[in-house]
């Protein structure tokens, strides 16, 4: 941070330079509002840089997250439109898919709970269409002809984590925000009852809303500030083949997968997620257990993802992995996300606890926050999401 940027004063501070932050600093800089952006390290490098690029609705259960999913899937068209037009030709692009999904279940077992998910889905409003086997692998001609079942999802799509945040970054700093990093955050500014800004590394900001936007590390922040909320970290693993012929046109995944991100366990949990990359790679997923900020890899989760992959699409068991990445994923133990004021800490709000859909929810989160800080009707209902409930503050 150079020193013209100590004593800075901002409208607002977000903490954190992920793609939530990212998007939250791009909507209430837009809206006109003074916006300064700090993350403990280089911009987009934590969470978002260890993610697929999802943007799901086939993952969620009816509910506030599926409510903001679908609120979310109806502003990333006109977002990429957006971006591209004011950023120009130069930019990389997003790489905005809106491939499709399609959920299969492998077993006898698993066919019949994963038709009746799908029911209570479209019920909610959601495009979830069962396909016969057939159409399944007209679908996805290499598909394993062994699935049971399956459900098309046309309206899931993914993007390019990375260049879809830095692009958000890059947009708020045309409306005039300012990103600064390596600028961790060391305390909270208090007067009174109301934070008023952070003490920071390298001096202090001051700004009447200061925005918890640090993803697995929303603890941590939140707790520097006086304020703690328990959001984890739950760490996932993802494999990434060499480049190949497109032979995988949607995002394809088990239907164990939804049983995984909805489940509390802190055990290792895998299942089946495969998706090509304009690349020309193929991403394997998912994995999940809870193991503290701990990085190291670890061979059998590896192994487990490889062979579930093989299930779906048996031609991968020639292909030759390039890499192997893994990261954090902002863990809430009841599964929803964390957005608002903090009542403890009035000037305190929280945009976390996304787990693996923070990607996908970032936009819906950013238009939340920006019609509660400035006091308009929010365009969903945001009492679910509230920070003062007992699963966010850690209470039994």
């Amino acid at each position: 941070m150079p020193p013209s940027d100590v004593g800075r004063t901002a409208d607002v501070v977000v903490i954190g330079a992920g793609i939530v932050g990212a998007a939250c600093a791009r909507a209430l800089s837009r809206a006109g509002r003074h916006v300064v952006v700090l993350d403990r390290g280089p911009a987009v490098s934590a969470t978002t840089a260890s993610g697929e690029g999802n943007i799901l609705v086939s993952d969620k259960a009816p509910g506030p997250e599926l409510e903001l999913a679908r609120l979310a899937r109806g502003l990333w068209d006109r977002l990429v439109e957006e971006v591209a037009d004011e950023l120009g030709p130069t930019f990389p692009s997003m790489e905005f898919e809106s491939k499709g999904g399609l959920v299969v279940a492998t077993t006898a077992k698993s066919a019949a709970p994963l038709c009746e998910f799908a029911g209570t889905q479209r019920a909610a409003g959601v495009q979830a269409n069962e396909v016969t086997l057939s159409e399944a692998l007209r679908l996805e001609p290499w598909l394993s002809p062994a699935v049971t079942s399956a459900v098309h999802y046309p309206e899931d799509a993914q993007v390019q984590p990375v260049v879809a945040a830095e692009a958000m970054l890059e947009s708020a700093r045309r409306s005039g925000a300012k990103v600064l990093t390596h600028a961790a955050v060391r305390a909270a500014i208090i007067v009174g009852s109301r934070i008023v800004g952070v003490e920071t590394a390298n001096g202090d900001i001051h700004a009447g809303v200061v925005l918890n936007a640090s993803g697995p590390w929303a603890h941590q922040v939140s707790s520097a500030l006086g304020a703690p909320i328990d959001v984890r970290p739950r760490r996932g693993v993802v494999l990434v083949t060499t480049r190949m012929p497109q032979r995988i046109f949607h995002k394809v995944y088990d239907a164990d997968y939804v049983g995984a991100t909805q489940s509390a366990a802190a055990n290792l949990q895998t299942s089946s997620v495969v998706e090509s990359t304009r690349a020309g790679t193929v991403l394997i997923g998912s994995s999940r257990e809870q193991v503290g900020f701990d990085r190291r890899l670890r061979v059998e989760v590896l192994r487990e993802l490889a062979i579930k992959a093989q299930r779906l699409f048996p031609f991968l068991s020639e292909a030759a992995v390039m890499r192997t990445y893994g990261g954090f994923r902002p863990y809430v133990p009841d599964h929803v996300p964390v957005i608002g004021e903090d009542p403890r800490l009035p000037g305190l709000w929280h945009a976390t606890g996304h787990e693996g859909a923070g990607v996908g929810l970032s936009v819906a989160t950013a238009q939340l926050i920006l019609a509660l800080v400035g006091g308009e009707a929010p365009p969903i209902d945001p009492a679910p999401f509230r920070v003062d409930r007992a699963a966010v503050l850690g209470v039994d």
